[in-house]
């Protein structure tokens, strides 16, 4: 090449000058790669013609790699000329996005990375480089002189366009006056000033909705834009997280929220919440009480409960109520569940998202903003008798305290007459008034927050007029920004700590905290942290959880900030130790292997919050998701996988379909094919229904996100080792060959090509080809921990069972693992489908009993757990069966976080190992959990079952062996071990072993001389009757005729029972016996 003279066939006289050429000097070629690289992205690329012949024959590429090899690798290695840093915030120091990087005189600029980092290749010289961003003051650094070889490393330090201070030009640091500013406490007074909103106007949805957007994408490090789902029209209910570490909860760090236009038509609190996003981002940073705020609190703004009523709304509305309701006319402070009265309205698609937002985050305090008055409404707000009159909360010092907060800072509301010309006669003392004594309010927001969550909340009615003019914005803004800020700060009032185990110094999850006198407990979240607002005083606190002594402490609460309270909690004796069989120890700690100390630590992590999210953030996630896969393309698919990644994949044939296609399933793990009874083992299954391929797609990439992952991030690593991970793709493969993509509804391809659902063919009397592959290579082997099935149609989890029962054994725990799979989802806790034909479907925590959803007998899932002892769930990825391919990434994206989720929930519940005293493994032990699950000891004595956290009762039996009894109690982020010791059984009836063997002897003696005896009677009476026997042959025809019919009939009852059909399931005959 370097020769410049390629001398190709036909074109012997062309030439390039060191072998290189400029493309349009060489020929024109419109819409190239290379150019639009160079032009719209940060990319420099060049395009290398390797040889003339275009598809050379497979017997030169060997000389091709010989001739490229080294050019190949010098030319990644240019990647490192030129200058490379980062552009980063001055205050907070995290990097900035989407910066750009310009060097003087030469016109083309790159921009930052995610980070904020960048690499601009340069050739050797001396440069004047600019860094310029939006809300941020332009850097430039002068003279920059690059080099032969690496990069020369240049940081840029930018300062917000927000600060006081204008820096120097040429500055590459914070100056020492913002650094200073920082470190004022938030009571420190000083002369700077926080900047004001200016964005005073109505905002309808698409201007809130950029507007909401415009000030994540502007301030990503202390800001998370979400939705709790959808409005009745479809609109967005939007959510802004504010935090120092925006998605993640800090342990001991209080949770807060506000919410807005609950009432549509009722507009000051959408605005005002909309300026307190732009007032704490424009000033975190420069203005300590903000800045410290944020640091010490998570806060969520929702703007707007009720979208659809205010676009329904009239500005300059007082008293009407057009918008009030959501488009179903509904009015949503009436919709929630209430403690008196039964609520008669279809819960709303607003309430449901709100509530499940409420149960999914441990808020501690929220405002609940209104219009129409001038007061702060607290608990209660109705009362058993339906009237007007005080409804004391058993916190109501609480309230009048944190209402107080809020009223004082408003000297209008204060004044306790807002509406002197609409209600002349209203007087609310100090601006504030226990709700019911106001009016009866049914079914409002704040009474359910406080009565089924551990969350305080007020209404507040902002003023007068409900839909205000524009032009009056600011003045609600100027009466209420110190109110809002106040108000927030008295999340961190009261007591606040950790409940920890003292075994294991782990924060124990949902222990009670209850204040003596104070009939209203709260509990704990994951990592043991709780917040209980209190008034100043002394008070007697307890904390206590299931298996545990409960603690109590004497603590004074002061007026100023939380008092730190920390309760370690001892396992209690009566409930565990005394419980335990002679043989049994649980909760071992194997502290002599540090990798399972690690892999201990690393469930944990990833338990906790957003723990997944930082799995995934340091995972390849580079997945071709673009088409759907035949099932030519799935088995080549499935072959690539095993030839690329050998060490830790299995591909096996379980059966075929009824078309002769292969059922294949596809084993992950560092040993794949070789028994490792001591690991648990999981199914994903899809593709069950052939007209819903998604869970296909989705289990191809789980299998390939994992291989890409393997030795590359270190959770994956640990979690392929430590688990079996049996993948089957598709169930169905002749099914799925007859169904049509973007066909949403049709049920074309959903059975099999015999025309049989085979979610009906689960029996013992299973037909098709594909059950019976499933069943007798996978589900009777009895050795899997839990199973996945991903099927389609809505969007949502079932359990077992599919068939109508009375009641489900283990149904905490199988809800449990279905809760966590829709608890990962983004979209699927929140329990709105909101299918086509659907829109109203209800489903609480998007988790529901399959037989509530959609009962039928022969499902896969019942007979998993019945003959299969392994919990199975089915999961519902998208209510369009066969939707385009289009959107494969997103439902992967939505999906994936949840289908690790059960990597990590497998190793959790209960492991345990069973022996004798002599230390020798017993195989095949009945293990009996809570009187009704049953499992089996494995090869090695190994038994593994998933349970839900909590106290659980284990009985353990086998052949020849005292029966063990125990307890013990599941963590919900580790694995609880319980090692069983068998003794020898020493009783035979009850009775002690040597006691019957004596008996035994002796009976044995006796019967043996009385037969002695009565053989020699008969011996000397037989010599005495010889004659009669002539009689007896008399008879012998008669005889034989009796016997023969005797023998007859008797043979006809054994056959009676002995081919009884015994196959008959339980479903089959609970139905019989129905009709």
């Amino acid at each position: 090449m370097k020769t410049g003279a390629p001398h190709c066939p036909g074109d012997e006289d062309e030439t390039f000058k060191d072998g290189i050429t400029n493309g349009a000097h060489w020929y024109d070629v419109e819409g190239g790669m290379q150019d639009y690289n160079y032009v719209w992205a940060s990319c420099f690329e060049i395009t290398l013609e390797l040889s003339c012949c275009k598809y050379p024959p497979a017997s030169q590429l060997l000389q091709e790699w010989e001739n490229n090899r080294e050019s190949l690798i010098t030319l990644i290695e240019k990647v490192h000329i030129g200058v490379a840093g980062f552009v980063k915030d001055s205050v907070t120091g995290s990097g900035l996005e989407n910066a750009t990087i310009s060097v003087a005189g030469i016109d083309h600029n790159i921009t930052t990375g995610r980070f904020g980092d960048f690499h601009r290749l340069l050739v050797p010289g001396t440069y004047n480089i600019t860094a310029a961003l939006i809300g941020y003051m332009p850097l430039t650094i002068n003279n920059i002189i690059v080099k032969e070889g690496p990069a020369t490393k240049v940081n840029f330090t930018l300062r917000s366009t927000a600060a006081s201070a204008t820096p120097d030009t040429t500055e590459v640091v914070a100056t020492a006056s913002t650094v200073a500013l920082l470190n004022l406490s938030p009571g420190t007074q000083s002369s700077h000033q926080p900047i004001q909103p200016k964005d005073f106007r109505h905002h309808h949805f698409p201007d809130m909705e950029i507007f909401l957007r415009r000030f994540a994408n502007e301030y990503p490090n202390i800001t998370r834009l979400y939705s709790l789902g959808k409005s009745v029209e479809s609109r967005e209910l939007y959510v802004m997280e504010i935090s120092d570490n925006p998605g993640v909860h800090e342990p001991g760090e209080p949770e807060f929220k506000y919410i807005g236009n609950m009432h549509g038509n009722e507009v000051v609190g959408r605005e005002l919440l909309l300026n307190l996003i732009e007032y704490l981002c424009k000033n975190f940073g420069t203005d300590p009480e903000v800045t410290d705020l944020v640091r010490s609190t998570r806060i969520h703004l929702m703007p707007s409960m009720n979208p659809d009523g205010y676009e329904k709304a009239q500005e300059g509305d007082s008293i009407s109520v057009i918008g009030r309701n959501n488009s179903n006319n509904f009015d949503l402070n009436r919709n929630f569940p209430d403690q008196f009265v039964q609520i008669a309205d279809p819960t709303q698609p607003e309430t449901i998202a709100v509530m499940s937002w409420m149960k999914a985050y441990p808020f501690v305090l929220s405002a609940n903003l209104h219009g129409g008055s001038l007061v702060v409404n607290y608990p209660f707000d109705d009362d058993e008798q339906g009237i007007a009159t005080y409804s004391k909360s058993p916190d109501d010092a609480v309230f009048q305290q944190i209402a107080l907060s809020y009223s004082k800072e408003n000297s209008q509301m204060f004044q306790g007459r807002p509406c002197k010309n609409i209600y002349p006669n209203e007087y609310f003392p100090h601006g504030i008034t226990n709700g019911a004594n106001w009016y009866n309010v049914p079914g409002g927001m704040q009474d359910w927050n406080y009565l089924q969550t551990n969350c305080l909340e007020v209404t507040i009615e902002l003023g007068c007029v409900k839909y205000p003019f524009e032009k009056d914005l600011p003045k609600f803004w100027e009466q209420n920004r110190r109110s809002l800020i106040q108000f927030m700060k008295q999340v961190h009032q009261g007591v606040k700590g950790f409940v920890l185990d003292a075994t294991d110094g782990r924060g124990i999850f949902n222990a009670t905290i209850s204040v003596a006198e104070i009939n209203h407990p709260v509990t704990t979240y994951k990592t043991g942290d709780y917040w209980r607002l209190l008034v100043p005083g002394t008070y007697k606190i307890t904390a206590s959880a299931q298996g545990y002594n409960p603690l109590t402490k004497n603590v004074t609460v002061k007026s100023e900030g939380a008092v730190q309270v920390n309760f370690t909690l001892v396992r209690s004796s009566t409930n565990i130790e005394s419980k335990k069989g002679k043989g049994a120890s649980t909760n071992t700690d194997d502290s002599s292997d540090p990798t399972t100390k690690e892999f201990e630590t690393l469930i944990k992590d990833l338990s906790a919050e957003n723990g997944l999210e930082g799995l995934m953030l340091r995972s390849s996630s580079n997945l071709a998701l673009y088409r759907y896969h035949s099932y030519k393309d799935l088995s080549e698919f499935l072959r690539g996988l095993v030839m690329n990644y050998p060490h830790i994949t299995n591909l096996t044939n379980l059966g075929h379909s009824a078309e002769y296609r292969q059922i294949w399933s596809l084993e992950i793990s560092n040993k794949p094919n070789v028994s490792e009874p001591e690991e648990p083992k999981i199914r994903f299954v899809a593709g069950i229904h052939g007209n819903a391929p998604v869970g296909t797609e989705l289990l191809l990439a789980l299998a390939e996100f994992l291989c890409l992952n393997y030795k590359r991030n270190p959770a994956v690593t640990q979690l392929v080792d430590r688990t079996r991970i049996v993948i089957v793709p598709s169930l169905n493969p002749d099914g799925r060959e007859r169904a049509q993509e973007k066909d949403c509804t049709s049920k074309i391809g959903q059975a099999n090509a015999r025309d049989k659902d085979l979610d009906t063919d689960f029996t013992n009397n299973a037909s098709q080809p594909e059950t019976k592959a499933i069943i007798e290579n996978l589900i009777q082997k009895q050795d899997f921990s839990l199973s996945v099935a991903l099927d389609g149609g809505s969007v949502l989890v079932t359990y077992p069972y599919d068939k109508p029962v009375q009641t489900v054994e283990n149904k905490e725990t199988l809800k449990h693992l279905a809760s966590l799979y829709a608890n990962n989802h983004p979209s699927m806790h929140l329990g709105q489908p909101s299918c086509p034909n659907k829109s109203d479907e209800n489903i609480p925590g998007g988790v529901m009993r399959g037989a509530e959803w959609h009962s039928h007998l022969g499902s896969m899932k019942d007979y998993s757990v019945t003959y299969g002892h392994c919990p199975e769930i089915t999961v519902y990825t998208s209510c369009c069966y066969f939707p385009s391919a289009t959107q494969l990434p997103s439902l992967w994206a939505e999906n994936k976080k949840s289908l690790l989720s059960m990597l990590v929930e497998v190793h959790k519940g209960v492991h345990g190992f069973v022996k004798d005293k002599t230390g020798k493994p017993i195989s095949n032990a009945v293990i009996v959990l809570n009187e009704g699950i049953k499992v089996h000891t494995k090869e090695g004595g190994h038994f593994h079952v998933l349970l839900a956290p909590g106290v659980h009762n284990i009985n353990a039996i086998a052949d020849g062996y005292q029966q063990q009894h125990s307890q013990v109690f599941v963590h919900h982020d580790a694995a609880s071990s319980v090692v069983i010791v068998f003794d020898t059984d020493n009783q035979i009836f009850g009775l002690p072993r040597e006691l019957v063997v004596t008996v035994s002897g002796a009976t044995m003696s006796a019967l043996v001389l009385t037969a002695c005896i009565i053989w020699c009677i008969c011996s000397i009476k037989s010599n005495r009757h010889k004659d009669g026997f002539h009689r007896l042959r008399q008879h012998h025809d008669e005889y034989e005729d009796e016997i023969r019919l005797m023998s007859t009939g008797s043979k006809k009852s054994l056959l009676s029972h002995e081919f009884q059909d015994e196959t008959d399931t339980e479903e089959e005959t609970l139905y019989s016996s129905k009709h």
